[in-house]
């Protein structure tokens, strides 16, 4: 992210402190995207994300004055939405074994702008993308959604997690694992977009 987004976040994260609800809408309209991104990836389900995109924000704001502005903004946002989905994923775990059923098939995320044909080759990989992300634990589906879809650096994610850069490293490479087991019959290119290329 530049310093000049930086320092437009800090002017409006300012104006939000002092009460202004404009300025904090400013700053929901730049994330609204990469917050719902994360929720989606983390979560399957458009509609749960979005509620859980929603309420990461209303956190956000609720806590906005424990923000420290020596860190980005958008990883801090970042970080609040990630717990707030392995929350999510914990109580709908317990609901999953209380009901021993099968939670629904994950519809993809679709673009206009692609024909029918592409359409659907898009949609048949986004929906085996995310049932592999959902055979993941928490944990490592976070590294591996922050790490390649949002190109976080080890860094990066150790600061969101409050962790180590040794056991986000550690977390990738068992998540890596667990997919490429998954993945010994899939087409290469799938095994690229899911693992990627260090």
């Amino acid at each position: 992210m530049s310093i000049e987004v930086e320092n437009n976040d800090l002017i409006w994260i300012q104006r939000a402190l002092a009460g202004d609800l404009d300025a904090f809408g400013e700053l929901v309209q730049m994330y609204e995207r990469p917050v719902y991104n994360l929720a989606y990836r983390m979560l399957g389900e458009p509609n749960e994300a979005e509620d859980a995109a929603q309420e990461a924000f209303l956190k956000a704001y609720s806590n906005l004055e424990r923000y420290d502005a020596g860190r980005s903004f958008k990883t801090w946002l970042l970080s609040i939405t990630s717990n707030h989905c392995i929350d999510r994923l914990r109580k709908r775990r317990l609901t999953y074994l209380s009901l021993e059923e099968p939670l629904p098939p994950h519809p993809a995320l679709t673009s206009d702008e692609l024909g029918p044909e592409a359409s659907a080759i898009a949609r048949e990989r986004s929906q085996k993308v995310q049932m592999m992300l959902d055979d993941l634990s928490p944990e490592y589906r976070m590294v591996v959604v922050l790490r390649y879809w949002y190109d976080l650096s080890y860094t990066e994610i150790a600061d969101m997690l409050e962790t180590s850069e040794s056991a986000v490293k550690s977390r990738l490479f068992r998540a890596r694992q667990t997919l490429a087991r998954v993945l010994e019959d899939a087409a290469p290119e799938l095994l690229a977009a899911v693992v990627g290329q260090e």
